[in-house]
């Protein structure tokens, strides 16, 4: 999205700097594992890490674009609820990998240095 950017339900908003926000995916039921195995809700995991779908970025943000996946850890967020739905607030930094089928062509050739 643009510097000025209206989420879904229309609220028009300006993230500042480094910011991402982004909607959660539903991670907080019961889930099934690849084998089909249905693990509840109140099973006891590691740190998990979750998956979410940017919907803004700020001016700064250079890795991520609205649409992308993002891998965030839930115990360092920042929830804000906008007409109702909850999003949670990240830095770029904040994010630990981003998921798109562009990232395949801008990685390719480079050394994946970050700097």
């Amino acid at each position: 999205m643009t510097a000025d950017q209206t989420l879904d339900s229309g609220l028009p908003i300006r993230l500042l700097h480094d910011r991402v926000l982004v909607r959660t995916e539903n991670g907080e039921g019961e889930r099934r594992s690849s084998a089909g195995i249905v693990i509840p809700a109140t099973a006891a995991v590691g740190k998990r890490l979750a998956w979410a779908t940017a919907v803004g970025v700020g001016p700064h943000v250079r890795t991520i674009v609205a649409g992308d996946r993002v891998l965030f850890d839930p115990d360092d967020r920042s929830e804000v609820e906008l007409h109702g739905r909850a999003y949670v607030l990240l830095r770029e930094r904040d994010v630990h990998a981003v998921a798109a089928e562009r990232v395949e062509r801008e990685t390719t050739g480079s050394t994946g240095l970050y700097l």
